[in-house]
């Protein structure tokens, strides 16, 4: 097995587990639903078997998802860019509560 091979493997994996515990199936229940065993639910998960394209579109549908989602890597932010969203978030936020404040002073001098 190529290190892209393994790579690969290890995205399905994480992400199948990070579905199907988000949608609350066990294995047995995604098994089910997708037409295969649970073993090999289990063994996607554990990073031994690969899903066919025809299984992974199944289990695709499970979650209502583009099949790219079970094969997408986890960061695709790089860590620069995911603190300059957060401190972003924060400035909006502040921005917001600045908003408010001003407008609810403004209400108060206008009643007054």
């Amino acid at each position: 097995m190529t290190e892209t091979e393994k790579e690969l493997h290890e995205i399905l994996s994480k992400n199948l587990k990070k579905y199907r515990r988000d949608f609350g199936l066990t294995q047995i229940a995604l098994a089910k639903k997708t037409g295969v065993s649970t073993n090999f639910v289990n063994d996607i998960e554990a990073g031994k078997k690969w899903a066919s394209l025809a299984t992974m579109v199944k289990i695709a549908n499970v979650f209502d998802i583009h099949i790219y989602e079970l094969l997408k890597p986890p960061n695709l932010l790089p860590d620069n860019l995911t603190s300059i969203l957060k401190k972003y978030s924060e400035d909006v936020q502040a921005s917001l509560e600045n908003i408010n404040r001003a407008l609810l002073e403004n209400d108060t001098i206008r009643s007054e």
